[in-house]
């Protein structure tokens, strides 16, 4: 496959999926802000966009409003859902001769409705409900129409990179809320586990079981496991496997990483969720840079909108 199109391929998943787990955040936060009146407003979205990646100078006002501004709407802020969406239609663009009509169609039509206004226009309750609903079209589109061939792995891989990398920051942010009820059940809720995470701790909800299961369930497709799992799997793939050691430093960093949330005392994961979520962030962005070395060198560089890789 030329380099050009497994990389259109790869940060096609990665943006559509960056600009549907945005918005999951972005929904938990705003209802918390309006629940939970306790928690300081600019504090608490000065947090979040510290989190994303968006630095704001001191002296600038940061409310609800510019938080929405900054993550959301605003088409010239890298880490926006706007930006984003944006940028997975310019990657679909480049790979236009190995989409499927479908899979084209939805990211188009999608670009097309942020563009002309139809996304802010709907508030955020609705505008949010419908990027997961879009993301989940185009995600639909691609697993029904498209051959299991090196395009999807790439597509998979970006994919589960950028879902491992934004389940941990719901999960430092609801660390950074403090507390157990109501930030794990919004971040619950956010990342589409409620129900099965229910299921597997019979009702019980503690701060402990939550992170437990959005960090280390190996059947709940969001959980950072099961993403750096699959991700391995399309590493290994895309190589043809190895019969000894890794040649590709991606898949040793997203194995090691692995291993080591699998086999630690969850208790000392936990003592630090935040600084562990980090450790994490970073592991993802050093994973796409040998990705990038690995795969598409040669090839036109593509810029990642998003605040950091």
């Amino acid at each position: 496959m030329l380099s050009r199109i497994a990389q259109s391929m790869f940060w096609i998943g990665r943006y559509v999926e960056r600009a549907e787990d945005t918005a999951r955040i972005l929904d938990v936060q705003t209802q918390l802000l309006l629940e939970d009146t306790s928690h300081p407003e600019e504090t608490t979205c000065r947090n979040l966009l510290a989190i994303m990646g968006v630095e704001v100078a001191d002296d600038v006002t940061v409310d609800t409003r510019f938080m929405l501004e900054q993550l959301a709407y605003d088409s010239t802020a890298p880490a926006s859902v706007a930006a984003v969406l944006a940028a997975a239609r310019e990657s679909a663009r480049r790979a236009r001769e190995t989409l499927s009509v479908a899979m084209w169609e939805s990211i188009n039509t999608t670009h097309r409705s942020v563009v002309t206004g139809q996304f802010r226009a709907q508030g955020p309750a609705s505008g949010f409900s419908w990027v997961r609903d879009r993301a989940a079209l185009i995600n639909g589109a691609a697993d029904a129409t498209m051959t299991r061939d090196e395009g999807w792995q790439f597509l998979i891989l970006g994919r589960c990179l950028e879902r491992a990398d934004m389940t941990s920051r719901l999960v430092a942010t609801a660390a950074y809320a403090g507390g157990v009820g109501a930030p794990w059940t919004s971040t619950l809720r956010a990342c589409g586990g409620y129900e099965a995470f229910l299921r597997t701790y019979k009702g019980a909800e503690t701060e402990r079981g939550a992170a437990e299961f959005l960090l280390l369930d190996r059947l709940f497709p969001r959980s950072v496991v099961f993403s750096l799992n699959r991700a391995e799997q399309c590493l290994d793939n895309l190589e043809a496997g190895g019969r000894a050691g890794f040649q590709n430093d991606a898949l040793r960093l997203i194995g090691r990483t692995r291993a080591d949330l699998e086999y630690r005392a969850l208790s000392d994961v936990v003592a630090d969720l935040p600084g562990e979520m980090e450790k994490l962030q970073l592991t993802t962005a050093l994973a796409t840079e040998s990705v990038t070395r690995r795969f598409f060198a040669g090839s036109e560089g593509t810029n990642w909108h998003g605040g950091r890789i």
